[in-house]
């Protein structure tokens, strides 16, 4: 029934949702690419995920080591100490600051993509819906009142087009706003512990250079 359904019910749908049918298809093949996409990058970020070890080298005095793990982790959180680090003599709360700037661009990459998609979909489906109503309301008129059945496939291609914008917006809404919570999220983590490793070094100036300890390179995401 799968099959049937994939090789001559969605082609049929298809066909009798109209023209509008092809950028709405363009659509959701648009938004299910971005949607892989987006959760493969969150799920990396998950597993890369070091600045409590990177701050807690910074706690034990061992910055070289805290250093080395930010540069060699592509964690938007230790890619912003890698630059608190790096510029520790020189404003380093500056340097976090540019440095954060541009690993929220690269969270929020793609998400402008799907917030079109939720607005245009059903717009495009309206769309459908009013050409359809004026290709129903055309056959009512070349063949008048008593055949019924020549507005079916006018009125047809009205309901499918609406029913398929709608279903690619709502499809596309759970996503997007999961992943705009998760940016949130993250860019609320990038601010606590870019603060967290200024006061640190702040408190290190203050006490000045003590012996360096050891600090463990496992953490859990």
């Amino acid at each position: 029934m799968l099959q049937t359904f994939l090789h001559t019910g969605f082609l049929v749908l298809l066909v009798k949702g109209g023209p509008v049918m092809v950028p709405l298809l363009a659509s959701s093949v648009l938004s299910l690419t971005v949607i892989i996409e987006r959760a493969v990058f969150w799920r990396r970020l998950r597993k890369q995920a070091i600045d409590r070890t990177i701050l807690q080298c910074v706690t034990m005095g061992n910055l070289a080591q805290a250093l080395q793990m930010a540069h060699a982790s592509s964690h938007p959180v230790a890619r912003v100490l890698q630059a608190g680090l790096a510029y520790h003599h020189r404003g380093p709360s500056t340097a976090m600051a540019a440095a954060a700037q541009a690993e929220v661009r690269r969270i929020k990459a793609f998400l402008p993509v799907l917030d079109t998609i939720i607005t245009l979909a059903p717009l495009l489906g309206l769309l459908g819906t009013i050409t359809g109503m004026i290709s129903a309301f055309g056959l009512v008129a070349g063949a008048g009142l008593g055949q019924p059945q020549a507005i079916t496939g006018g009125v047809a291609e009205a309901l499918i087009a609406t029913a398929t914008g709608l279903c690619i917006a709502i499809m596309t809404l759970i996503p997007y706003n999961y992943f705009r919570s998760a940016v949130e999220h993250l860019t609320e983590r990038i601010e606590e512990q870019a603060t967290r490793l200024e006061l640190l070094l702040s408190r290190r100036g203050e006490e000045g250079t003590g012996r360096a300890g050891s600090c463990d390179s496992t953490e859990e995401a």
